[in-house]
């Protein structure tokens, strides 16, 4: 597939509508070649209407976009061959053995045998799964299943690889294996873009990150950039008596004089987090303030604002677990290849 050149993915003024929501509202986008953009928003917000505009798997009512150097509508085909895509849900058939879900999409590629048969040996070497390649997937984990779908999109050797929320169920130790492997991706040169529900997901990949709400990008700039836009310093507090958690809250916020940017509680754990601009001697300050209050406290502790506060001052909800943002389109072909 030829190299066009120019960014990796462009959107301009995308909209999409369905019925009566409005899914996109103008959503303009910018990936540089070989880097990687977090895409980050409550459910609902546009991520993955968006995903599937740029993948070709739907057409937007209005605006223009390309990837990889191919306009979305007018050289889906080509575009196709040039991407990847690794869903919310991993995209295998559990009937068929793990090299056999490779050598599917292998085939989808138009790759010659001698070809496929390297790379899908390459991919279950790479992703660990040579061990378990000729057994039915319908007895791999979670882990093994997402990582044969990450291999499977990787095997036609995109230019530009969309991840929508790739780590979803994942343990731990299944995520930090799949962040190295996009780690390998970008330093060889892949463009990717990342759809996710774990902030610090975003904030250890992510060159930049795109904050969308309601099919709007309300922010954009570096990790660091995004939380600059906080300031200040998180005063988190645990107090030991729940009842008291509305009292602790407005304590803090009196003691930082009411210059706050962000208040969150949860009662049920007896948590309050306050971000306060000003010096340190403000934390010392919210000590003495609490105990003459007679604030029994469990645990205090202060930070820097992470993306999480970030995404809570910008959008003034918490991040969840996606669930998608329009209505589900009819099953479609993994992108990449073109049906016989």
């Amino acid at each position: 597939m030829a190299d066009r050149g120019g960014a990796g993915i462009v959107a301009q003024g995308l909209r999409k509508r369905f019925g009566a929501v409005q899914a996109l509202a103008g959503v303009d986008l910018e990936v540089p070649r070989g880097t990687v953009l977090g895409l980050l928003g409550p459910n609902g917000a546009g991520k993955t209407t968006a995903v599937k505009i740029l993948t070709t798997l739907l057409p937007p009512d209005e605006g223009r976009a390309t990837v990889a150097g191919f306009d979305v509508l007018r050289e889906a085909d080509e575009l196709r061959a040039a991407i990847g895509l690794a869903g919310q849900y991993a995209a295998v058939d559990e009937y068929l053995t793990g090299r056999e879900n490779i050598d599917l999409v292998g085939r989808l590629y138009h790759l010659p045998t001698v070809e496929l048969r390297r790379r899908t040996q390459d991919l279950l070497e790479r992703f660990d799964l040579v061990h378990a390649a000729d057994r039915p997937v319908k007895t791999y984990s979670g882990g093994m299943r997402r990582r044969l779908d990450l291999g499977a999109s990787l095997v036609g050797r995109p230019q530009v690889l969309f991840l929508d929320e790739p780590t979803t169920g994942l343990d731990i130790r299944s995520r930090l294996d799949l962040w190295e492997v996009i780690r390998q991706l970008v330093a060889e040169g892949t463009t990717l873009l990342l759809t996710t529900q774990y902030l610090e997901e975003a904030d250890v990949l992510a060159d930049r990150i795109a904050v969308i709400d309601r099919g709007e990008v309300i922010a954009e700039g570096t990790p660091g950039e995004l939380k600059t836009h906080v300031g200040g310093e998180v005063v988190e507090v645990v107090v030991r008596d729940r009842s008291r958690v509305r009292a602790a809250c407005a304590a803090i916020v009196e003691v930082a004089g009411g210059a706050t940017s962000q208040t969150t509680m949860n009662e049920a754990e007896g948590r309050v987090a306050v971000t306060v601009r000003g010096s340190a001697s403000v934390v010392v300050d919210v000590v003495r303030r609490l105990d003459v209050e007679r604030i029994e406290v469990a645990d205090l502790s202060v930070h820097k604002p992470t993306l999480d506060d970030v995404f809570l001052a910008l959008t003034g909800r918490v991040a969840e677990p996606a669930a998608g943002d329009g209505p589900a389109p009819e099953p479609v072909a993994r992108g990449g290849g073109r049906s016989e």
